[in-house]
Formats: structure tokens, C-alpha cells, sequence
């Protein structure tokens, strides 16, 4: 399966993970652009896929780097430093390629022909973000219909990130043939399929690289073979495949936020140092306002790593946390991208009015870390799984007041 691009690579070819320092700084030097024109970011993509930093979590065995969470999740941080947009987008890929892996070491080789496909150049992306349905995943607003040899999917997909250059999208839909036990329908759908179309809508306030299109699909079928799973809804159907998706997912947006976070951070100390003030005998480092300011960003900042690194090696070690892990999952996301919003939010208020033009990176920093808080999950399903899961309550339970 070809993307649009056409642009495959074989198994065999080079891969350069770590990527090269030259190589990020061409993305960050492209960043800007692709903001400002809300352009894909085709260069980068190029550049990535020829790296082979697509096939970085595909096993060694099967044409990969064979990375794990914990290796990846440090690449992508560095590739959030430099182009947060170009790291979030690629995270779509990388959460597919990731968990189908650890399910692949693990003895479920059910998919292995995603791994095969991703070696051979195949790009993934994800299409669960649906309006109206703020439980992504475990619940759906699209229709799965079962026909003969596979499913029809009918229903509109937002914040397709790959939305120009994906071979497969993988999606969920509800199945609900039998009302009193609905099931959700994990599929990728191949871009070769008929019965789905492309809406152009992204236009944003950050993250504008990502191009993150809608999907309508309209009975776009999908033969068995592409059939990932099928599962009890809501949080019944939590399997090993449900719970990778939201550990690959979360986790990524994590660490490219923490990139994010880390550049704020090093552009406003490079900033206070080199400037002076007709008010102060030295640079600005010595004002003491200005050092509470680089107090509080380093002192927020200084627990996200640590949190994220312990999730991510935790999932890569095995540790069988149980049902534990959602709350280990979603409190590390939330973490991060809460504390990146507070260094980015305070890194304009250190580098003043200069900050707001767009020619400057605070500008175009602070309307990217401001989305970070309305990937999945956001701040209130966060709390909500949060609390009922510590309380031995149901996430499916609706609340009863009174």
C-alpha cells in the first residue's frame, strides 16, 4: 500500500535514530513557515521517512529499529523541541506501530501485517476524534454495520493528522446490531478503499502543521483482514489493544509537550541573559523579578520528564499495574501538558511585548502549547476517570445527583 506521496522505502534502507542535530534544526527553522501558510509539513515528512524514523518501534525482525516506549518516547521529545506540530503528527503513526510491537513480543502476531506494511513504507493514522463524543476509543459516533467479508463504516472523523500522506487510517465505529451489547469496531481502513472523503477544515489556532483534516466516511468498507479488533463498548472493552492505544497516544503527546516546554524554557534563558534595561547596571538575569520568573518555570518544569519516564518504562518493563494503568496513563499526560502550558504561558510574560509577533517563536510556542490541553484526555474526563477509578466506580456509570 503506497501513500499518496508514492514515496516508499525499502525495508532495507538506512535508518538514522537518533536523528541528526542538522536535520531537527531544519525542522525548526520550517516551523514558522508551515504555521504561517497552515502548510503539512511534506519537507520534514520527507526527511523523517527517508531517516526511518517511521519504522523506529517496528520490531528488528520484521525491517525496524525495534525501539520501545521508553527509547521512542525520548526521540520524539527531541523532535518536539524543534517542531512540536511535526512530532504530534508523526506520534499518530507511532502509537500503531508501537503497540501492534509490544502486542507482537507479547505472542499476538494477529497484526503483524501492520508491522510488515509499516517496514515496507505503509504510513498510519488515526481517526477516532469524533464531535459529540468526548470518550474517544470507548465509545463512537460512527456507524459499524456488518456486511458480508468485513464492515461499513458511516460517520465523520476530525484532527486526521496525516490526513495528505496516510496509507491506512485506522478508526473505530459502534456496532449496534444487538442494542442491549453494542461493540466498537477497531479497523484500518486502506486509502485505496471507496465510500470516504477528505474535507479540508483545518484552520486553527495552533498545531497548524498537522493539516488535521476531516474524514467523512459514507459505507467505506472494510475487508476482515483489516479488522484490528472487536469489543464490548465503553470500558468493558479495554483490552490490550484499547489500553496501547491510549498508553502510545497519551504518553507521545506527553513527551512532544515536555519538548515543547524545554524550548520555552532555554529561549527565555538565552533571552534574560543578553538583555539590559536602562533600569538595571547588568543584564536583566539579575533582575529579581525576572529570577522569580525563571523560578517558577524551572520548578514546573522539572517534574515532567521524571513523571513520563517512569510511565514509559514501567509499560516497557511489564509492570503489571492492572487496571492502575489508565490512571498512570491519563495522570502523566495531564501532567505534562498542564505543567508545558504554565512554562510556555510564563515565557511570554518574561519575554514581554516583543513576544507577541509572530516573527519570534514565543508567539507561535504559545498557541501550540495551549492545544496540548484539549488532546485526549482533556482536563475534565482526566479528573473523571481519575476519580472513578481510584473509587472502585465504573467509568461507564453515569452520575446520579440527589
Amino acid at each position: 500500500m503506497s501513500t499518496v506521496l508514492e514515496q516508499e522505502k525499502p525495508r532495507g534502507s538506512a535508518i538514522q535514530v537518533p536523528l541528526p542535530d542538522e536535520m531537527l534544526r531544519r525542522f525548526q527553522q520550517r516551523a514558522a513557515g508551515y504555521d504561517r501558510e497552515n502548510r503539512f509539513f511534506f519537507e520534514d515528512f520527507e526527511e523523517l521517512r527517508d531517516a526511518g524514523y517511521l519504522r523506529m518501534c517496528v520490531p528488528r525482525e520484521l525491517g525496524g529499529l525495534g525501539y520501545t516506549m521508553a527509547e521512542s518516547m525520548r526521540e520524539q521529545r527531541r523532535l518536539g523541541y524543534h517542531a512540536a506540530p511535526t512530532a504530534v503528527a508523526i506520534n499518530m503513526h507511532l502509537y500503531w506501530t508501537g503497540l501492534v510491537a509490544d502486542l507482537w513480543r507479547a505472542g499476538d502476531r494477529s497484526l503483524e501485517w501492520l508491522l510488515r506494511e509499516a517496514a515496507d513504507g505503509a504510513v498510519f493514522a488515526a481517526g477516532h476524534a469524533e464531535s459529540g463524543n468526548d470518550i474517544p476509543v470507548l465509545l463512537s459516533t460512527t456507524k459499524a454495520e456488518r456486511v458480508e467479508g468485513g464492515y461499513r463504516f458511516t460517520g465523520r472523523k476530525s484532527f486526521g493528522s496525516l490526513t495528505p500522506v496516510w496509507s491506512y487510517l485506522g478508526l473505530h465505529g459502534m456496532d449496534m446490531s444487538d442494542p442491549a451489547a453494542p461493540k466498537i469496531v477497531h479497523a484500518f481502513l486502506p486509502r485505496d478503499s471507496p465510500g470516504y472523503s477528505v474535507v479540508e477544515t483545518w484552520d486553527t489556532l495552533g498545531m497548524r502543521a498537522t493539516r488535521s483534516d476531516d474524514t467523512v466516511l459514507d459505507g467505506a468498507f472494510v475487508p476482515d483482514r483489516f479488522i484490528a479488533r472487536v469489543v464490548p463498548a465503553g470500558a468493558g472493552g479495554l483490552d490490550a489493544f484499547v489500553l496501547g492505544v491510549f498508553a502510545w497516544a497519551l504518553i507521545g503527546f506527553g513527551n512532544v509537550y515536555s519538548g515543547m516546554a524545554r524550548r520555552a524554557l532555554d529561549l527565555v534563558v538565552d533571552l534574560v541573559k543578553q538583555r539590559g534595561s536602562l533600569g538595571v547596571s547588568r543584564s536583566m538575569a539579575y533582575h529579581a523579578g525576572m529570577q522569580q520568573a525563571i523560578g517558577e518555570m524551572v520548578l514546573e518544569f522539572e517534574g515532567i520528564d521524571p513523571h513520563l519516564d517512569r510511565v514509559a518504562q514501567d509499560w516497557t518493563d511489564g509492570v503489571q499495574h492492572g487496571a492502575g494503568w489508565v490512571v498512570k496513563i491519563i495522570a502523566a499526560k495531564h501532567h505534562a501538558v498542564e505543567s508545558a502550558w504554565k512554562v510556555v504561558d510564563r515565557s511570554l510574560d518574561v519575554a514581554g511585548g516583543f513576544g507577541i509577533f509572530r516573527k519570534g517563536p514565543f508567539e507561535q510556542l504559545f498557541r501550540d502549547a495551549r492545544l496540548g490541553r484539549l488532546h485526549p484526555a482533556n482536563s475534565m474526563l482526566s479528573h473523571e476517570l481519575a476519580a472513578k477509578l481510584t473509587l472502585g466506580i465504573s467509568p461507564d456509570e453515569t452520575p446520579r445527583w440527589g
